[in-house]
């Protein structure tokens, strides 16, 4: 890490600053600093053969998911397939039946959200092992000619969270401590919030919770509304860096409502059989140094510093050995 890079995290974030910003800029500064190269055992190899394949690469509607269909399209991009882009789809179901209609090839899916949303596993009876929730996600999306890759290290986990000045009033450090306060108490969230089983619904039939009224909000809005006093709840990711920002509480899952939520890239099997064998490759090199630190400083790159999905994306692929950036 350089002091220039520290210097361009506000000050509250330099604890999360990693060692990911040396291919930003090119300052005359960065001529003698340790930024990693692409080197033979990681970096992507490209095949002329793979430019045959083409690949278009989905996101939902929010900061990792756009961040991630960047690293994912860069990377393949890379390894040579021709490649394009459909980010900010929208939703998860928007998501995945732009995938099942062909619209896209593939897309960045959690897989908590694929067992609730997709899958409808009831609360109680989702895994809590994360290789455990993967396999199950990959054995139902074969079902439906779906390929999902192995995930990523970090889990992006959906997140209830109060200002510190509200869990010191109600005395709130779990989910459960919300019962019989929640009357009073407005919920904010995204528009399918209010749906799904680990976000509203599950809030009402896993925890008994009844807000005096719940609000649906974009997803960028989340942070802002808690902070503003709009919302005296909101859900928030863990990968968020916001929340350390503006020191969010952010309450025990006491219940286990909230399974893992490890990023898997999710692939047609019909693009699967016409890509080259290094697809799988390229994927597990993208996803190995995608930490939950890492992917949080991504998403306070472009959330706080006002980078672009697409420069971020580019610098961690630079940083981590797997392409030369540019």
């Amino acid at each position: 890490m350089t002091t220039r890079r520290l210097r361009a995290i506000p000050l509250v974030l330099a604890a999360l600053a990693l060692p990911l910003g040396v291919a930003a800029c090119g300052d005359d500064d960065d001529s003698g600093s340790a930024s990693t190269t692409a080197t033979s055992s990681t970096a992507i190899t490209k095949d002329a053969g793979n430019a045959k394949t083409k690949i278009t690469v989905g996101s939902k509607n929010f900061t990792e998911q756009k961040v991630l269909g960047e690293i994912y399209a860069q990377a393949l991009a890379a390894a040579g397939y021709t490649v394009d882009k459909e980010l900010n789809l929208g939703d998860e179901k928007t998501a995945l039946k732009a995938l099942q209609d062909g619209q896209i090839d593939g897309y960045p899916e959690y897989t908590g959200t694929a067992l609730l949303s997709f899958f409808d596993v009831p609360a109680d009876k989702l895994p809590t092992d994360p290789a455990q929730a993967y396999d199950q996600v990959k054995a139902d999306f074969a079902k439906d000619n779906i390929t999902a890759f192995p995930p990523t290290p970090f889990t992006s986990s959906n997140e209830v969270a109060v200002t510190q000045e509200t869990a010191e009033k109600l005395n709130l450090k779990t989910i459960s401590d919300l019962k019989g306060k929640e009357g009073d108490l407005v919920l904010y969230g995204s528009p399918e919030c209010r749906q799904r089983r680990d976000c509203l619904l599950g809030l009402e039939q896993v925890y008994g919770l009844k807000f005096q009224k719940f609000v649906p909000v974009d997803i960028a809005q989340r942070h802002e509304v808690l902070k503003n006093g709009d919302a005296d709840v909101s859900i928030v990711f863990t990968t968020d860096p916001q929340n350390k920002r503006d020191n969010f509480v952010l309450l025990k899952d006491d219940k286990g409502m909230f399974p893992p939520y490890n990023s898997t890239f999710l692939v047609r099997d019909e693009t699967v059989q016409q890509a080259g064998p290094d697809l799988g490759a390229t994927i597990d090199k993208v996803n190995k140094n995608l930490t939950a630190d890492v992917m949080q400083e991504l998403n306070a790159r472009v959330d706080l510093d006002k980078e672009t999905p697409a420069q971020a994306a580019s610098d961690y692929l630079a940083q981590y050995g797997l392409t030369s950036g540019s």
